[in-house]
């Protein structure tokens, strides 16, 4: 962990938020639907976790037209913020502190 606090964070470790997280960063955005159905959720469980995710500064949405799509619907992208990278990133590392695996162990 380089430099940043360790903290558990109750607004990420909600399992489907957790999920979330862990999906977007590796990704500069993920289409709302791929989200959805990784996860298995509805439309109306995934929107409410982006909204509490949304609120606490950790990611933000953008609706783009569908270049595929011949109708006027549009694409939400959904994208982790720095401080969505940083409270998962020290979420995680707590969560490591917590259970004792540093990160590091190999062949236990």
């Amino acid at each position: 962990m380089s430099g940043e606090h360790a903290a558990f964070d109750e607004t990420i470790h909600a399992p489907v938020r957790l999920r979330i997280s862990g999906m977007l960063r590796g990704a500069e955005k993920v289409d709302f639907a791929v989200l959805r159905d990784t996860l298995g959720v509805s439309d109306a469980s995934l929107s409410k976790h982006l909204k509490t995710l949304a609120n606490a500064g950790y990611i933000t949405t953008t609706k783009a037209r569908s270049a595929s799509r011949s109708d006027a619907r549009r694409l939400t992208w959904v994208s982790q913020t720095a401080a969505g990278r940083a409270a998962f990133d020290a979420h995680v590392a707590e969560l490591r502190r917590i259970t004792g695996d540093a990160g590091d162990r190999t062949g236990e």
